[in-house]
């Protein structure tokens, strides 16, 4: 037999050798299929199995009684209330004036932390007066300054939108000082040797470049204005979803409870995703550099 003969003729162990994929090979198809799989779901399917699991834990303690049913109502029982709530229109009634409040206040919050920050950010003088004092004033929560502002200017709505409009300024104006201390240097160097006027430093180089941690700021202040008018809500108003929320506890009906806490985490999660939405429509340009 020919050299050229033997090597043709390889043994059985060497054919099962030579049929085995290398392990890198076999790592990359491996990672090449787990990315087509889930590359047909949206980020958004990703997240459903665990509220999804929660779901059905929750009916299955109510199934099987595992709380008392006074205490944790079932989930039917808490969409047949929702129902209800929503048919006679107290839900609604609710819910238009939680909205209402929450994007007056917001609105206050968010002209005053961009007035704030833009300061702050520009003036280094004006910025070693206010920021100490900023940084002081930002420590105190909102539940903080509720005892001290019941007796200046009482229960009414003016009490709840001072404190909402707190919640929402502290992150937009430290957001906001943040981003335009920290826009690079080198693009106002370049501003510069194209003899830029003020203006156009501001408009065209300091803020478009400073945009993206100011509109995180605006996210941050938006949630933390929800948040605190819930809180508010809970504790000093007579409408509401957070009132709903104190009314239902005081007369034991847990189901009005629950149902008000879910429209609670519904609505601002999808007032996130609108401002999400936003954000694309805003800093789409930052997709092809700045």
């Amino acid at each position: 037999m020919s050299t050229q003969q033997a090597a043709l003729e390889l043994s059985p162990s060497a054919q099962s050798a030579q049929s085995k994929p290398a392990p890198a090979a076999t790592a990359a198809a491996v990672a090449s299929l787990h990315a087509r799989f889930f590359s047909q779901w949206s980020p958004r399917w990703l997240a459903l199995p665990f509220p999804l699991f929660l779901l059905l834990l929750w009916y299955v303690a109510a199934r099987f009684e595992w709380v008392a049913p006074q205490v944790l109502p079932s989930p039917q029982s808490v969409l047949l209330t929702f129902a209800d709530l929503v048919a006679s229109g107290e839900m609604f009634d609710n819910l238009k004036i939680s909205l209402l409040r929450v994007l007056l206040g917001f609105s206050v919050g968010l002209t005053g932390g961009l007035l704030l920050g833009v300061a702050m950010g520009l003036s280094p003088v004006f910025k070693d007066y206010v920021y100490p004092l900023f940084k002081a004033f930002s420590q105190v929560p909102v539940l903080g300054w509720l005892p001290l502002l019941m007796l200046l200017v009482g229960i009414d709505e003016a009490l709840k939108i001072i404190l909402i409009s707190k919640a929402a300024l502290v992150p937009i104006a430290l957001n906001t000082y943040k981003g335009i201390e920290n826009v690079p240097a080198r693009y106002v160097e370049v501003a510069r040797v194209l003899k830029f006027s003020r203006w156009q430093l501001l408009w065209r180089v300091i803020f478009p470049a400073a945009l993206p941690p100011i509109w995180n700021g605006v996210r941050y202040g938006f949630t933390h204005a929800w948040l605190a008018l819930v809180v508010v809500e809970l504790l000093a108003s007579s409408e509401g979803l957070g009132y709903m929320i104190v009314f239902g506890r005081q007369l034991f009906q847990l189901d009005v409870v629950m149902a008000a806490v879910v429209v609670v985490g519904v609505v601002g999660y999808t007032l996130d995703q609108v401002l999400a939405r936003i954000e694309v429509i805003l800093l789409g340009w930052r997709r092809s550099g700045f």
